[in-house]
């Protein structure tokens, strides 16, 4: 936003205050969400071209993108067979060479468009070299004007357009708009006065939006940016800072840091000391259940760093103190492991332990009504029928699995109780500060002892039978294994799914016995297949990213993965996080035929790393904000100039920024 109140700024007036924006293109302008003058201004530039100097036609490169200007010398529609578009084809003149365009698919308007005599400016990547050839360049009229300097001979911005609107007009509206309203761009001003002065290196609001359209040269693009993204940053700080600073305000926090009456014991009979990581981590929840307002807590661990042990000494610090605990998990698979562990670990100490999911619910004893205890459960537990008395902490594992929403809706069932949730997959540090910015952040960065090192590797199809041939081995030297597929049932051929599947790796992997694994399943086959694979009677579970999280059977030390460019980088890394978990070395094998380069650079990054943060970061470049969060997520912090996987120094100075500006403010109420 370019002010706090849109209502009375002049760029809030509807984008046909721009001269030249009648009813016609103001309709064409809303197929862009352009609605006002503001959203014309903040209407970023794909990308550039350079058109101080045009590349002569016969210095083309192969395959290299560039910028002619040149004129048609002939032109007209090729049809191969009857009723076909065919192709059309121009050949374009500089006094240089000649440079053929085509486009398949030829439509009737470019006929009318592409004729003899005029000149265009023609941008693309060439073919071939003889001829001097592009297919489907884009391409702009060169149309003498009054406002031909704002076309050529400067750095000019491509903009995002729509049919019946070109880039040559775009530009004309956006310098009109900054010719009209120029002197209307203010600093933001979030929330009110906003003190802090720019840094001497950024621009002001009004030049960066210049800047940004109308560079005079390359690097002016990149600070224009820079300054527009630290506004966006700004704004979503203040947003989320001011809300948590709102919670403090009409909340207490329920005294839940414990006396160590439970702790002692269970930590002496847990069997394994904790890490230094972990130890650390539990100060700062043990600081914050005492704290004046309700923990926010927000811990990240790889895989197989014991957050789980965290959670259990975190939920004896509520139960010591006389409060219920819940915790959540995402799948029932996840749930009913919780139960058994925690049953084990907390049975002992006559805490009762209650399972709440959609297929089963435990009895609670009535000797035990009214005894703190530790509620288990799926979605089930968000019911209304399920009631949490005296709820002190709220545990969500694998959070990543549930919706904003669903956790407040848990959260409400207590009066503000304290809130820890779990993940496993690695948050990019820009996500960290952004999404999950209402949240304090620990981190487990270090893994227990004893664990097996595991190796991955990339391979292709054919190499299948050598692949089956290494499990069999493993299988009869005493290890179990995980056969992942993307798919339930199959819906494109070259997608493998595991109902098909599974029968072609029962005969692979025959005589060793074999289990099917999907959500499709019932609760209870689910479970008894599990439990099969924990006591070592099925050697092999053919299964989808079902058994991503909480899996934990020790034993199983090999993992496949079919149609590995199925999934994300950070998706895998968990589901390779599956094995590992005992003291033999692992080995996960990532199948994949995709000819793409960039896929299969992108799966070689989990043969260089088990590293679940360098992965995280890997992901969130490679498939950006939108693709790794889900569109509803990621589309609540719409960022037109941001970059949530590069801007982490911007996004560091904003919630500074916001921090001392709400601190500052808070003084001068009190």
């Amino acid at each position: 936003m370019l002010s706090p109140d849109t209502k009375l700024s002049p760029l809030a007036a509807p984008v046909s205050a721009v001269w030249g924006v009648g009813e016609d293109r103001a309709r064409l302008l809303a197929r862009l969400e352009i609605f006002t003058v503001e959203d014309l201004l903040l209407h970023r530039p794909r990308r550039y071209e350079d058109r101080r100097k045009f590349l002569p036609i016969r210095e083309l490169k192969l395959k290299e993108a560039a910028t002619v200007r040149g004129t048609i010398i002939a032109a007209g529609a090729k049809r191969f067979r009857a009723g076909t578009r065919g192709m059309f084809e121009c050949v374009f003149d500089d006094g240089t060479a000649h440079l053929h365009c085509r486009w398949w698919q030829a439509q009737p308007w470019m006929a009318d468009w592409f004729k003899t005599g005029r000149e265009f400016l023609v941008f693309g990547k060439p073919n071939s070299l003889k001829p001097r050839r592009i297919d489907h360049p884009e391409t702009e009229l060169v149309e003498p004007g009054e406002d031909e300097f704002v076309h050529v001979n400067r750095i000019v911005p491509i903009h995002p357009l729509t049919e019946g609107l070109t880039g040559r007009v775009m530009r004309t509206l956006i310098w009109r708009a900054l010719e009209q309203f120029g002197s209307e761009i203010a600093e933001p001003e979030p929330g009110g006065a906003w003190q802090t002065p720019l840094p001497p290196d950024r621009p002001a609001r009004a030049n960066a939006l210049r800047m940004i359209h109308f560079p005079e040269d390359a690097t002016d693009v990149e600070l224009a940016r820079q300054r527009l993204a630290l506004d966006e940053f700004v704004a979503l700080q203040f947003q989320i800072q001011s809300r948590r600073k709102k919670f403090e305000t009409v909340s207490r926090g329920l005294p839940c840091r414990g006396d160590n009456r439970l702790m002692k014991p269970f930590l002496t009979q847990l069997g394994f000391q904790l890490t230094a990581a972990q130890t650390g981590v539990l100060k700062e929840i043990r600081a914050d259940l005492g704290g004046a307002h309700p923990m926010r807590r927000l811990l990240q661990g790889d895989v197989g760093s014991g957050k789980t042990a965290v959670a259990g000494c975190s939920a004896l610090m509520a139960l010591e103190s006389g409060f219920n605990v819940a915790l959540m998990a995402p799948t029932e698979i996840l749930a009913e492991q919780h139960y058994r562990n925690f049953t084990k670990w907390f049975g002992p100490m006559g805490i009762q332990v209650e399972l709440q999911t959609g297929t089963r619910k435990t009895v609670r004893p009535k000797d035990t009504q009214g005894a703190a205890s530790l509620f288990i459960g799926t979605h089930a537990l968000f019911t209304a029928a399920h009631a949490l008395p005296k709820l002190g902490l709220v545990i969500i594992d694998e959070q990543h699995k549930f919706g904003v929403a669903q956790r407040e809706q848990l959260v409400r069932k207590g009066h503000y109780p304290h809130l820890l949730v779990m993940t496993a997959t690695p948050i990019p540090r820009t996500l960290g500060l952004t999404l999950y910015g209402d949240l304090d952040v620990s981190v487990i960065d270090e893994l227990p002892g004893g664990r097996g090192r595991i190796k991955t590797f990339v391979r292709a199809a054919d190499t299948l039978p050598k692949v089956w041939e290494f499990i069999r081995k493993k299988i009869s030297s005493g290890r179990q294994a995980y056969i992942v597929y993307p798919r339930v049932e199959a819906t494109d051929k070259d997608v493998k799914a595991v109902t098909k599947e599974f029968e072609a790796v029962r005969r692979a992997l025959a005589p060793f016995p074999v289990g099917l694994l999907h959500g499709r399943m019932k609760g209870a086959e689910k479970e008894s297949v599990m439990a099969a694979f924990r006591a070592d009677e099925i050697k092999a579970v053919v299964a989808t990213s079902l058994i991503e999280v909480g899996v934990d059977v020790a034993n199983a030390s090999v993992m496949l993965i079919e149609n590995a460019e199925q999934f994300g980088l950070a998706q895998l890394h968990q589901l390779r996080g599956r094995i590992g978990r005992g003291a033999h070395e692992s080995f996960c094998i990532l199948i994949s035929d995709a000819p793409q380069e960039e896929v299969q650079a992108r799966l070689k990054i989990l043969e260089s790393t088990n590293d679940g943060f360098k992965i995280a970061e890997a992901d969130l470049r490679l498939r950006g904000p939108g693709e790794l969060l889900g569109q509803e997520q990621s589309g609540s912090m719409r960022l037109r100039f941001g970059d949530l996987a590069e801007d982490l120094s911007l996004i560091r100075q904003a919630r500074k920024w916001v921090s001392l500006q709400l601190e500052s403010s808070a003084g001068a109420v009190t």
